[in-house]
């Protein structure tokens, strides 16, 4: 699956109302962890079609990162049935993605 660009249009509709389980990255263009994260998110997302993959750039869409409490990028947030299900901070490796995720 492709990854998703998600803002506060979308947000409901992609994310709370989706029916699989969805990983968000909150990310910014200028942070080097966000970096390190990305490929690594990338992939998740085409190797799991069970995962909804989205990403949050906290430059474009400070509202939804002051909703969800994000002072440090990257945070990444598991989405479950629309309630947060596990939380991240930091540059993590795959195997701790996924462990949140499944």
């Amino acid at each position: 699956m492709e990854v998703k660009t998600i803002t506060k249009d979308n947000f409901e509709a992609e994310v709370l109302k989706a029916d699989k389980p969805v990983l968000v990255d909150f990310w910014a263009s200028w942070c080097g962890p966000c970096k390190m994260v990305s490929p690594i998110v990338d992939e998740i997302a085409a190797e799991n079609d069970d995962i909804i993959v989205g990403k949050i750039n906290v430059d474009e869409e400070q509202e939804l990162a002051m909703q969800f409490s994000v002072m440090s990028i990257p945070t990444l947030l598991v989405f479950k049935n629309g309630e947060i299900a596990g939380q991240q901070v930091g540059a993590v490796p795959k195997e701790a993605i996924l462990a949140m995720v499944k």
